[in-house]
């Protein structure tokens, strides 16, 4: 018998709402305290979310604890999977010494670590954004600047920090298209409105990431490069966005910004830069072709494995879709959230093949064979990277396991639902929403999926645009994808900082918020003024 979700069990929406954030402020607290390890603050937080449903809410057991597996295995898959795999073609590109030539080569480019974080972290993590998304860019960015001599905790956060403005339009439009799904608005219109609303922060974002780093004054000495990576991402973000549609602006923006800023660096250095660093001289073309080789697969193989053509071949060969009986379609979730009752559908998409894991996969195995590796030793390595992130996918799936039970028992909207009650400051802290479920679910994708009807709902209550406030749920959750919990535990096992969340969440959580806030300043300049 389907089960009705409840927005306000203690007939108090103040109560109701404290009760429902507990889980989630457990949850960071743990982590930010330095004293539990991250799986068990993980654990902790996904007991609280069931317990908080089952007794407090009213939701049947049985149907918390399949929303908890569920969420589990998409932590293992695809999440869990990527991760895996991007780490095994890191570690065989160290063992075959390939990285330390990738390296050297990028300090020939430019030797200034201010450069080498936007050009990585920012535009070619913008790439992987656009291809894959789901812990892609974060893996990738924050295990190639370890390797440049970036500290754990430090490569973590900026990469985390970097990866924001791509996000709306990651994994080729997925996050609008599943915001499109769930509103009914015309596809064009949302990622126009999107298109309206980041590039100012995708100027911004570069500036502020070297600021982080280096500080203001050092980020005043190499102003000029920031703004050719920003502008020449941007400039290409909202005229695709608006006149295309949603599904390259990253891939083409981050190409873009990837070969003016290479452009311009052979033309311009900061002032009293070294010319060329002595120790990063002469190397030969075959090393360098060797090195970049993998990389270059990468980028390839993954952009292929996501397009729609490729994807849907696959799926057709490999696309078991599993019904999670007892909680498919028995959750109905309830007016305001959504115009009228509906069911929830609970199916575990175990797309294997088309999976960007797997496209991540074979890469390595490519560009193994290619560098020299033996199947023996890529077997050692991929058994090796297997036991060193073992505790981080126990912690990626218990946090996943919180983000399902939050969806399915009705706790994200009785969160959403106070947002509601802003007024005139809606668009403000409708944006936050947005925030606050990529926080919650770590993916822009989920949020739009638990959030979007909500605030088109809201939208004409208070009398703003419907898809301005849909294309801001997306605008202000690309801002809270670098404090979800998923994402710092992809960065802190990418870095080697296993056991350091705590740390990372506290180095990336201000930044959070100041942009979060700066986007709902933005949102309500357009819902007013604009």
């Amino acid at each position: 018998m389907p089960w009705p979700q409840r927005y306000d069990p203690f007939g108090s929406q103040i109560l109701s709402t404290l009760v429902a954030l507990a889980p989630v402020v457990l949850l960071l607290g743990l982590l930010a305290s330095r004293r539990v390890r991250a799986e068990w603050a993980a654990v902790a937080g996904l007991a609280a979310s069931i317990a908080v449903a089952v007794v407090v809410i009213g939701m049947p057991a049985g149907m918390a604890v399949r929303a908890a597996l569920m969420g589990a295995a998409y932590g293992l898959f695809p999440i869990g999977w990527i991760l895996l795999n991007v780490l095994f073609l890191y570690r065989l590109t160290v063992e075959q010494g390939a990285f330390d030539v990738l390296q050297r080569s990028i300090a020939q480019l430019t030797a200034d670590k201010r450069l080498q974080l936007v050009l990585i972290a920012f535009s070619f993590g913008a790439f992987f954004e656009g291809a894959a998304g789901f812990g892609t860019p974060v893996a990738v960015t924050a295990a190639l600047l370890i390797g440049l001599g970036f500290a754990p905790i430090e490569a973590s956060g900026l990469s985390l920090i970097a990866n924001t403005a791509p996000v709306a339009f990651g994994a080729l439009g997925t996050p609008l298209i599943a915001l499109q799904g769930v509103t009914g608005l015309d596809l064009h219109e949302l990622s126009a409105q999107v298109g309206r609303q980041l590039p100012v922060f995708s100027v911004m974002i570069p500036f502020w990431l070297v600021a982080v780093f280096a500080g203001f004054k050092k980020t005043k000495e190499v102003w000029p490069a920031l703004a050719v990576a920003g502008i020449s991402f941007a400039v290409p973000q909202y005229l695709i966005s608006n006149f295309h549609g949603p599904w390259l602006v990253d891939v083409v923006s981050a190409v873009c910004s990837m070969g003016a800023l290479a452009l311009f660096l052979r033309v311009w250095r900061p002032k009293g830069a070294p010319e060329r660093s002595p120790a990063h001289t002469d190397i030969p073309r075959s090393d360098m072709l060797r090195a970049w080789m993998p990389w270059a697969l990468l980028c390839l193989i993954v952009f292929a494995w996501g397009t729609p053509q490729v994807k849907s071949r696959l799926n057709a060969i490999s696309d078991p879709k599993i019904v999670v009986h007892g909680l498919h379609e028995q959750v109905l979730r309830q007016p305001p959230v959504v115009a009228a009752p509906k069911a929830e559908p609970a199916v575990f998409d175990f797309n294997w093949l088309s999976a960007s894991g797997t496209g991540i996969a074979l890469t390595a195995l490519i560009g193994g064979l290619l560098m020299g590796c033996r199947p023996a030793q890529m077997a050692r390595a991929y058994a090796g990277t297997l036991r060193r992130i073992g505790p981080s996918l126990l912690t990626i799936s218990a946090m996943m396991a919180l983000g399902y039970v939050t969806r399915f028992s009705g706790t994200d909207s009785i969160l959403g639902l106070a947002f509601a009650h802003a007024g005139f400051m809606y668009p403000f802290f409708g944006t936050f929403l947005g925030w606050l479920g990529v926080a919650l679910t770590g993916s822009d994708t989920s949020s739009n999926v638990l959030f979007g009807g909500l605030q088109v709902v809201t939208a004409h209550q208070v009398g703003v645009s419907p898809v301005l406030m849909a294309a801001a749920n997306s605008s202000g959750g690309v801002m809270g994808k670098m404090i979800d919990a998923q994402s710092i535990v992809v960065a802190g096992t990418a870095t080697h900082a296993h056991g350091q969340e705590g740390a990372i969440l506290r180095y990336v959580f201000r930044h959070s918020l100041a942009l979060a806030t700066l986007v709902g300043l933005w949102v309500m300049l357009q819902a007013y003024v604009f």
